[in-house]
């Protein structure tokens, strides 16, 4: 096979054929086929294709197809929730946990809002289905989280980012309201991590656990500040982290008001040689509490309501 160029003498345009050669066995010699292939440009010496009757490639510039007005037909069809996810957001802008996510997760803030909204609105299931619930639901990620790149995602939290996003929302609150702080236990059955012990479950169950200390506006039941310790370590011994970690976060004088789990003699002592102020409660049943209430005793008045 070849490409044998022509000039067609009329019209003086040069055509390409493909030509192929045979054998006639009847009259024994060599015969060829033409195949027309296109017009040769006289200045490059391209082959532009044509039928042979001077018509462009339709490949060749047309006139631009222009769009009919009306409704433009839906190449994909899908459906997805938008409203609890809607909510969720106004939210986060109110609140300005969007905002500080920003500032302290520039190129990850979107994923970690997703999580938390996954994490909120299914609680019950494991962080590996995000992908059905992702493409059920409009979420500020938009796109699929697997499972490997959640968990790249956490282990790229540094302390100093959390510490960061910590102080931004307590700035947001201080002045408007009281911090209450309290701890709870989640019991776990895990035998790989490190911080689940036995210790004093508050749900009543035989499990070992972790210990979650929460701080939060009074007013706004916002928290702002959290920190995980071993499930041993019983609430009293947690006074010393607390203030340590308010301390760096930016807040080193502080007024505590406490519930008598908080109440040791450590506790005591230590917050006077910190000198902060505090109120605490105490146990009825310790022998200085005894003698401070038979001191006043006469004196104490019983206030019940009539109303």
């Amino acid at each position: 096979m070849s490409i044998v160029k022509q000039l067609d003498k009329r019209s003086g345009i040069t055509y390409a054929y493909e030509s192929i050669s045979r054998w006639d066995k009847e009259k024994k010699q060599s015969r060829s086929t033409r195949r027309l292939i296109g017009r040769v440009d006289d200045e490059t010496g391209e082959i532009k294709l044509t039928d042979g009757r001077c018509r462009k490639d339709a490949t060749e510039s047309q006139e631009p197809i222009r769009a009919k007005r009306g409704r433009v037909p839906s190449l994909t069809v899908s459906r997805q929730f938008y409203g609890a996810t809607y909510l969720l957001d106004r939210i986060g802008e109110k609140i300005g946990v969007v905002d500080d996510l920003k500032v302290c997760f520039p190129d990850n803030y979107k994923m970690i809002l997703s999580i938390a909204y996954f994490l909120i609105l299914e609680e019950s299931n494991p962080l590996f289905r995000f992908g059905r619930w992702g493409l059920l639901h409009r979420h500020p990620y938009g796109k699929d989280i697997a499972s490997q790149r959640s968990s790249e995602l956490f282990a790229g939290i540094t302390e100093e980012q959390k510490q960061r996003f910590f102080r931004l929302q307590g700035r947001r609150r201080i002045r408007d309201e009281y911090w209450a702080y309290d701890s709870t236990s989640i019991s776990s059955y895990s035998e790989c991590l490190s911080q689940v012990r036995h210790g004093k479950n508050k749900d009543n169950d035989r499990l070992p656990q972790i210990n979650l200390l929460l701080l939060f506006g009074q007013k706004s039941n916002l928290p702002f500040y959290y920190r995980k310790l071993a499930g041993n370590i019983p609430d009293v011994k947690t006074m010393r982290v607390l203030l340590r970690d308010l301390d760096v976060l930016g807040y080193p004088k502080v007024k505590l008001v406490t519930d008598r789990g908080f109440y040791s003699t450590d506790n005591v002592n230590g917050l006077y040689q910190n000198h902060v102020k505090f109120l605490i409660s105490a146990s009825t049943t310790l022998s200085f509490v005894k003698k401070a209430i038979e001191s006043v005793k006469e004196s104490m008045c019983d206030c019940v309501y009539t109303g």
